[in-house]
Order: structure tokens, then C-alpha cells, then sequence
């Protein structure tokens, strides 16, 4: 008996084969899990729909699968526990040659109107892509793919809102410009200058760099530095660091920055808001969900921590520890990196200073955290002292946020650090 992917999800047709974790030889219940699929950034576990002893394993770590694949084969006495999914083809592992790298000129006419009938039929796409498109209220139709099969991929989306944007600006001067240039993936022979060596793209770093990609070229990002005194934060940590201890929790800095982001969320809710491009609304979130930036061996993982301006400082501090660890094992389900409003990149553990970070679209903004370092401060009786100073920037959707919103934001999140209630740390 065959043993085939099931479907799983609305619209996950596909995904990664990361880990196997049966061999030839071993016994299968119905129900347990014999592979590990990656699906975007989240692992979801595949389950057997058969009982018997494997006889033959047929995807291989690291192969991308299809609703309807063989997994695996069964021999010995053992039913279905559901009708197997209807095969569906799968696609062959022999990629197509990179094209040459070069650049290509933008003719006045590639810019195509709004009211422009469909180029043909619609193309093939990953659910994520069209759902962008879908977003952005692009017609995959009239988006040329340079995947294979002329697939359209995220980079194709960017070079046809890049064409628009250019066709509309010179249908609103109505003067001619400098053609635009459009440049293809690049497919070096870095060989010729010296030792080299290679490794595979990650199917979740290319996740990754298709995200950071979409979220720079589609948000004009602007970005407000500052800095916080976490000099009571600090002697908040050393007063309650025992008491948390005896809790289960570790006390770091991270929780307080949550409760003072929320609490300057509330007081800016714009910052908590998404647009929705298609219907041209501001959508004002009336919840705090705060996305954890997590570095992990496999790449950067976004967690959601819901509801953060509902919770106690303990239990902030708890539930960081929980999805860390569960991000470090990559064992986030797709579920756990939705929803989020606002998201926090702390590199503060690691070092370094002020960065620029990129927001998680939908969301409008993103607080970057670097490290906390004594410096010299003047204080308001004009007396100089070594302050513990934490540089903090916020990148914002400047569609959204204008620069005098994102600095009066900026302001009042350093004053919540910096006068950070003893109440709301005690147990």
C-alpha cells in the first residue's frame, strides 16, 4: 500500500520534505508521523494513513512534494485510515539552465493600463503568490514568470508594480524619461577569480528572502532613532530578578519592552494598523499582537505572542521563553506565525547598535532593539553619569505614519521605558 501526502491546509498543496523519519524495515501505525514537511517557515508532521512495514521510501530530504505524492510504501496486513488524496503530478527535479545575466531595457509600451484587457490565460503560481497579487490587486495574468514553466515568483510581482509605478509617472508628466532597467537574477562564475564553494539555498531562507525582498520594494520605509535610559529597568530586574526565579521565569529586558510597547500602542494606534490595499482601508487593530524576531541555525523566525497587552509581566516573560525555544526547534506550527501587529527585532543579547529593520508586511512598523551600553548622560540637573543606554529605532510605512506621528510614537516609548511602574513588576 502506498502511503501519500495528504491535503493540508486550504491552500498548502506543497511543501519540503524536511526530515524522514522512518527507515526500511520499521513497523507503521496508523497515525504516526513518518516525515516532517516545510511549508514557508512553518514544519508541519505527516502522518501515516496505513499500518504495515515500510517496504520502500520515496521522497528524500530536502525534495519539494505535491498533494498526492508517495511517500512511502506499506507491505503487510494494514488499512487506510482514510481514502488516500487524489494523486496530483509531480513536478520533475530537473531544473531549467539559470539565464544568462543581463539587462533588459524597459520600453515605453511595457507599462500596461489598468483598464488593458487579460494577456492570456492565468499563469501557475504558489499560493503565496497569489495571494500578493491578489493584495496588490495584480492580475497574474498580465505578469509575465520567469519560474519554470513560466511560473510567476515573487521577484516578477516587484518588476510589474516597478513598471507601473514608471508608467505612471510619465503619464502624469507626459514628458519622456530615461528608460528604467530591469535586472535578472545574477548567475556568476565567481570560480574564475578564486577558491570557491557552494551550498543549496534553505527552502526557509528562500522563504526568507523572498518576504524581505516583497516588504522593502513594496513599503517606502523611513526610520526614527533614538535612545532609552534603562537605568530603572534595570534596578526593576535586580529587585524582582529572585522572585521570577522562584516563578520559573527568567527576568530580562525583553518583557518590560513589550509592556512599554503595547502601552505606547494604545496611545498610537495607527502603529498597530495594516493597510488593505485592494479596498484602500486603514485597518485599526483593537488587539496587541507582538511578533518575536527569533534567530534560529535554520534563519529568522517571527513568532506571534498574542494578546501582550492582556499579560502579566511573569507571564510575558514564560511565554517568551516558550516560543523561543519552540522557534530554536522548529517546531512553530504555520498558525503560530500569523496575526501579528507589530513585531520586535531584538539584537541587544548579540551587540551592535542602531539598525534598520525591515517591517513584516502587513503590519506598518517595527521596533528594533541593539544593545544596552553604559554611556554618558546628561541629566536634567545638567550633571554628566554613566547611563545604560539602549538604542532603539522604529522603521514605519511612511503611507501610513507621517515623520511627526513616528517621532511623538518614538518619544512616548522611551518615556514608558524610562518611568517603567515598580506595580506592574511585582508579583
Amino acid at each position: 500500500m502506498d502511503v501519500k501526502l495528504p491535503k493540508i491546509g486550504e491552500t498548502a498543496d506543497s511543501g519540503t520534505v524536511a526530515s524522514i523519519l522512518v527507515k526500511v524495515g520499521d513497523s507503521v501505525e496508523v497515525g504516526q508521523t513518518i516525515i516532517e514537511l516545510e511549508q514557508e517557515k512553518a514544519v508541519a508532521p505527516i502522518a501515516s494513513t496505513a499500518a504495515g512495514t515500510v517496504t520502500a521510501i520515496l521522497v528524500k530530504e530536502g525534495q519539494k512534494i505535491t498533494v498526492g505524492t508517495v511517500i512511502l510504501s506499506l507491505g503487510g496486513a494494514g488499512a487506510p485510515a482514510a481514502p488516500a488524496a487524489t494523486p496530483a503530478t509531480t513536478p520533475t527535479s530537473a531544473a531549467p539552465a539559470r539565464r544568462a545575466a543581463r539587462v533588459v531595457e524597459v520600453e515605453e509600451d511595457d507599462f500596461i493600463p489598468e483598464d488593458a484587457g487579460e494577456a492570456g490565460p492565468e499563469p501557475a503560481a504558489s499560493p503565496y503568490v497569489r495571494k500578493v497579487a491578489r493584495e496588490l490587486g495584480i492580475r497574474l495574468a498580465r505578469v509575465t514568470g520567469s519560474g519554470p514553466g513560466g511560473r510567476v515568483v515573487v521577484a516578477d510581482l516587484a518588476r510589474y508594480v516597478s513598471r507601473l509605478e514608471r508608467g505612471v509617472a510619465r503619464a502624469g508628466r507626459h514628458a519622456e524619461e530615461p528608460k528604467g532597467l530591469v535586472f535578472e537574477p545574477v548567475n556568476v562564475d565567481f570560480s574564475l577569480f578564486g577558491p570557491v564553494s557552494a551550498e543549496p539555498l534553505s527552502p526557509l531562507r528562500k522563504v526568507i528572502s523572498a518576504r524581505m525582498v516583497e516588504n522593502n520594494v513594496s513599503l517606502p520605509h523611513v526610520t526614527q532613532f533614538d535612545e532609552a535610559d534603562m537605568s530603572r529597568i534595570e534596578a526593576l530586574r535586580k529587585q524582582f530578578k529572585a522572585a521570577y526565579e522562584a516563578a520559573g521565569a527568567k527576568l530580562t529586558p525583553t518583557p518590560f519592552i513589550i509592556k512599554a510597547l503595547v502601552n505606547a500602542l494604545k496611545k498610537h494606534p495607527k502603529f498597530n494598523a495594516s493597510v488593505n490595499e485592494v479596498a484602500e482601508t486603514l485597518v485599526l487593530k483593537h488587539y496587541c499582537h507582538i511578533g518575536i524576531a527569533v534567530d534560529t541555525d535554520a534563519g529568522l523566525l517571527v513568532p506571534v505572542l498574542r494578546d501582550a497587552d492582556k499579560k502579566s509581566l511573569l507571564e510575558l516573560a514564560r511565554e517568551l521563553a516558550a516560543i523561543a525555544e519552540k522557534a530554536r526547534d522548529r517546531k512553530l506550527g504555520a498558525d503560530d506565525m500569523k496575526g501579528g501587529s507589530f513585531t520586535i527585532s531584538n539584537q541587544g543579547a548579540i551587540g551592535g547598535g542602531h539598525f534598520t529593520p525591515i517591517i513584516n508586511k502587513p503590519e506598518v512598523a517595527i521596533l528594533g532593539i541593539g544593545k544596552t551600553s553604559l554611556k554618558p548622560a546628561v541629566l536634567a540637573d545638567g550633571k554628566i553619569e554613566a547611563r545604560p543606554l539602549m538604542p532603539l529605532t522604529v522603521s514605519y510605512d511612511h503611507r501610513v505614519i507621517d515623520g511627526g506621528a513616528a517621532a511623538r510614537f518614538t518619544v512616548d516609548l522611551v518615556k514608558e521605558l524610562q518611568e517603567f511602574p515598580a506595580e506592574a513588576a511585582a508579583l
